[in-house]
């Protein structure tokens, strides 16, 4: 069964010494089982590398843990070698260790992430230059269409509307544009997650009835996170409103918000060794049609929409609150179903 995943699992004994290996862990370390089986799994990695470090958790904790975008580059089995671990103990074999170690899944990911962050962050001087440059003659139209209204014959007050209403309709986006110049710090404080959701919950059920039904999967125990409430409450009714538009013509249509504790996801601050623990994870799901593929790889880019009407400046963001709060966003679109996934830190010392 192992040799049929596509991803690559070895088996290490107590003393670190690979004892078993699929056979796509022998193309991945370009050895066979039985090469492999003399060597220390530490001689296949670069010195040092944490993958060890993982292994002696998932073995003291008897626990899978797992950590995401790990370099275990060097000369054998090639450079730009980044991956996946996930390291589980064997039950029935004490003080054994399985390792999978998957390539181009979630480290992919979380990089778009950054660079969605940062595509967030690049409307900024956009939004600054359209607040001071565009707003100010904005209003100069829209007052000289008014003055004119008043004026003009019964058959041309609708071109002097149109006027005022197109200008408005430009600052609004102007205004939704603003809030990603929004440059000061963030106040935060101990937020129960299940608190945040309860109020989406009841901002959807206001907006749409019942005509969703609205399923909670909570794990009750979860730690509060460090947030600040009201960007948070912002960030998921942004989802769950997409979700619920991305149903409309779905018989029996559904939203699952789920909440759940992955302690041993962390992820590694590009540029530094730092590392971030995100062990919680809120997910809204949906039964809707998916995600266009051609959106998939720019999803949260500014501007990018499918919507008739859309600006394409919520899920941006998103990505920027999300972001700011050293979390990380992701989505799989594939299939019928949608899924977004949220993961942040517990708490302030979590950011150190």
């Amino acid at each position: 069964m192992m040799n049929a995943l596509p991803h690559s699992i070895v088996m290490v004994d107590p003393q670190g010494v690979v004892c078993g290996a699929n056979d796509t862990a022998q193309i991945f370390f370009q050895a066979s089982a039985a090469m492999l089986g003399r060597q220390q799994l530490a001689d296949l990695l670069p010195f040092g590398s944490p993958v060890l470090a993982l292994i002696e958790q998932a073995r003291e904790r008897l626990a899978p843990v797992n950590e995401y975008k790990v370099d275990i580059s060097n000369p054998r089995i090639g450079s730009d070698k980044l991956v996946d671990v996930y390291a589980a103990p064997v039950p029935d074999r004490p003080g054994c260790v399985t390792v999978m170690f998957q390539e181009r899944t979630i480290a992919d990911k979380m990089d778009r992430q950054l660079v969605h962050r940062d595509a967030a962050r690049a409307v900024i001087g956009l939004a600054q230059m359209l607040g001071h440059e565009v707003k100010n003659p904005l209003f100069g139209i829209r007052g000289a269409a008014q003055l004119l209204e008043s004026s003009v014959e019964e058959e041309d007050r609708a071109l002097t509307s149109l006027i005022t209403d197109e200008t408005d309709r430009i600052v609004r986006l102007i205004d939704r544009m603003e809030v990603f110049s929004d440059q000061r710090p963030i106040e935060r404080e101990a937020v129960n997650i299940h608190v945040v959701l309860d109020r989406v919950k009841q901002l959807t059920k206001a907006e749409y009835g019942d005509s969703i039904l609205l399923v909670e999967e909570y794990d009750p125990s979860l730690p509060a996170v460090y947030a600040n409430q009201d960007q948070l409450v912002q960030v998921f009714l942004n989802l769950v409103k997409n979700a619920a538009e991305a149903l409309n013509d779905i018989v029996d249509p559904e939203i699952v918000l789920t909440t759940a504790f992955r302690p041993g996801i962390r992820m590694q601050v590009a540029g530094s060794q730092q590392r971030t623990s995100l062990p919680l994870e809120i997910c809204v799901k949906d039964n809707g049609t998916g995600i266009p593929q051609e959106l998939a790889d720019c999803l949260f880019d500014p501007f990018i929409t499918s919507k008739t009407n859309g600006s394409g400046l919520g899920l941006a963001l998103v990505a920027k609150i999300i972001g700011d709060h050293s979390g990380v966003i992701e989505f799989d679109g594939s299939g019928r179903h949608t899924t977004f996934r949220v993961m942040l830190p517990t708490s302030e010392a979590d950011l150190a």
